[in-house]
């Protein structure tokens, strides 16, 4: 697969079918860069993986939990992927779990399950700014990007590192996202995100999303595994550490049942 960006000419050559999207205007040039890096991502099936997740405050003050994620990808193009989430320490939220159901048109799905409450509550539609658990990440970050529920235009390309990324401003489509845009920068060569800065809904920078240590699955699937998000409002920060990625692990629908919430182990 082979990549080159000349004049806003995108040329793709995959199986040796070349595919030319001409994007003449920064907005459709913003559009073919999303759709060519979800392209590529296309077909991983299923993923399941472990995470450290570290939360610290401006004080440099820290906690740290451990969880499990699962993913599966839809491939109706009138969806979008399904995730779970289960906590495994500390023992104080061990066993809560969050899922989601990622939709294009329509609000997106999302429960969550505590333990400590012994019910399963629904995420409002309206609420998906809150924070995560107390982490940097909102509720609406946890949904899978697809590529319809953003519009975009591209700004510019510039170094990023070792290597070479447009600049792409991304606007939420759905009205009640915490964010007005997002300004990702995406590598020329692999279509992967490098950092992504987003803006509240006064347009100031709300935080930064940088991503690091990529690692190649199946020769096709490129996955960070280490996702750091600094608030620049309080001071506070995240970081996800990622490992043990198994794509392709065999997953279906009735590992993603919001029915046994609260039964997921």
């Amino acid at each position: 697969m082979r990549c080159h960006i000349l004049a806003g000419l995108i040329v793709v050559v995959a199986s040796g079918l070349p595919y030319l999207a001409y994007a003449e205007s920064p907005e459709e040039k913003g559009l073919a860069i999303a759709n060519e890096g979800d392209r590529r991502d296309q077909g991983f099936a299923d993923s399941s993986v472990k995470l450290e997740m570290i939360l610290s405050n401006r004080h440099g003050e820290s906690s740290t939990r451990e969880l499990r994620m699962k993913t599966l990808e839809i491939m109706d193009p009138t969806l979008g992927d399904k995730s779970l989430t289960i906590f495994d320490h500390p023992r104080d939220i061990k066993g809560s779990a969050f899922l989601s159901f990622t939709r294009i048109k329509e609000p997106d799905e999302q429960w969550l399950y505590l333990p400590a409450l012994k019910r399963v509550k629904r995420i409002s539609s309206a609420n998906k700014s809150g924070p995560f658990m107390g982490s940097e990440f909102s509720y609406e970050d946890l949904a899978s990007q697809e590529v319809e529920k953003y519009t975009y235009k591209w700004l510019r390309d510039e170094a990023c590192g070792d290597l070479q990324c447009f600049v792409v401003e991304q606007y939420p489509v759905y009205e009640n996202s915490g964010y007005t845009k997002r300004i990702a920068w995406i590598d020329q060569r692999e279509f992967r995100p490098w950092k992504i800065e987003f803006y509240d809904r006064k347009d100031a920078l709300l935080k930064t999303m940088t991503f690091k240590n990529y690692k190649q699955y199946l020769n096709k699937f490129w996955r960070s595994h280490e996702m750091f998000v600094e608030n620049h409002l309080t001071g506070k920060s995240t970081v996800l550490r990622f490992k043990d990625f198994v794509l392709q692990a065999g997953l279906d629908d009735r590992d993603f049942n919001r029915n046994a919430l609260s039964r997921v182990r």
